[in-house]
């Protein structure tokens, strides 16, 4: 199959010592009483920590500013390779008719936009050099999950050269865009994301881009373009200006167990097809739902219910939409494996791309 392809919560460690029993002469518990690390020193170690990555990783920050006929606007970024490229959001420069960058260092130069998703809300600017010290972040390929400490870096409100901390607090969200797509696995996080921060990158304390912060969506919650994402997206930003994504042509709905009961299904498991739009992949291949009512509530029913594709288990809409965008392609031909009149079904889609929004 190819691919399309931070407060902090600190462990204190307690040592606990125990006397060794010598068979045959003495048996003595050990005398010390074991001691947690003081509260100041963990906190001054924590704030260590983001000090020495701020120190890292702050020259491969910049400041974006827009010019357009709408009005200014000021986002944030970071340096993506030795090539001038520089990642931020399409949000960002959506509108732009000029954009400059400037450095930590106070540099500043004009940048030109090379690329643009308005599907992953990324875009790539391009400048003639970068500044001395200003090195690539990496994107982040493991090592984090729920819980690894993380930092939003940026120019929140204006505010150039802000830090946040926090923690990865989710991972494989949905966040829903203002043109009313729906990126998938997007990390959430609770490092303050403000207007601004838009661009920047969310980072290890080793330095490695976990994400690219976009959102805010409530107090303490924050959400960043995956890192999965921006590697498979970016490259072709730099090489086309644009990317293609592939498009199942499909409406779906998480299986609960109220649409399992009024279906007739043994568990509430994988996702219910709502509706396939007309001339779409899946119209004529995948059975829609017809709106019904269970115990008076409006459910759909009879649709096919999607419960793996290409042997990959799915059991929620963000698990579909996460392995389409992250392990498919255009033109390619996919099993999908669905709950039919009791039995399981295996039919073949082949993916179309992704139609322009514009168009």
């Amino acid at each position: 199959m190819s691919k399309k392809t931070l407060g902090i919560a600190v462990v204190l460690l307690v040592g606990v010592l125990s006397g060794m029993v010598v068979q045959g002469v003495v048996s003595q518990p050990a005398t010390e009483t074991p001691q947690a690390a003081p509260l100041d020193n963990v906190e001054y170690e924590t704030g260590q920590a983001y000090a020495n990555l701020y120190d890292e990783v702050i020259g491969s920050v910049v400041s974006v500013r827009v010019n357009a006929a709408s009005g200014p606007a000021q986002g944030s970024g970071f340096v993506y390779d030795f090539n001038g490229h520089i990642v931020t959001n399409q949000h960002v420069v959506r509108t732009a008719d000029e954009v400059e960058v400037r450095f930590s260092n106070g540099d500043w130069r004009r940048a030109d936009v090379i690329g643009t998703d308005i599907y992953t809300d990324l875009a790539v600017l391009e400048v003639d050099e970068v500044p001395n010290g200003s090195e690539p972040l990496p994107l982040a390929e493991e090592g984090y999950s729920q819980g690894t400490p993380v930092a939003a870096l940026g120019n929140p409100l204006g505010l150039e050269g802000s830090i946040t901390s926090g923690i990865v607090s989710g991972l494989n969200r949905s966040m829903r865009t203002e043109d009313n797509f729906v990126i998938p696995d997007t990390v959430q996080t609770d490092a303050g994301i403000d207007r601004g921060n838009s661009g920047g990158p969310l980072v290890t304390l080793d330095g490695e881009v976990v994400g690219v912060n976009r959102a805010r969506q409530g107090a303490s919650i924050g959400f960043a373009v995956s890192a999965g994402l921006a590697r498979d997206v970016l490259p072709e930003l730099i090489r086309n200006g644009d990317a293609e994504h592939p498009y199942m042509g499909v409406s779906t709905i998480d299986v609960s167990p109220t649409i399992a009961n009024a279906n007739g299904l043994g568990e509430p498991r994988g996702v219910l097809v709502a509706q396939t739009p007309d001339g779409g992949p899946s119209d004529g291949v995948l059975r829609e739902s017809e709106e019904g009512e269970y115990n008076g509530i409006n459910v759909y029913v009879g649709g096919d219910v999607i419960v793996s594709v290409d042997g990959t288990s799915i059991n929620s809409h963000e698990e579909l939409s996460r392995y389409l965008m992250l392990r498919t392609e255009p033109d390619e031909t996919i099993d999908v494996t669905v709950l039919r009149d009791g039995e399981r079904v295996t039919e073949q889609v082949t993916l179309a791309t992704r139609p322009d929004p514009s168009a």
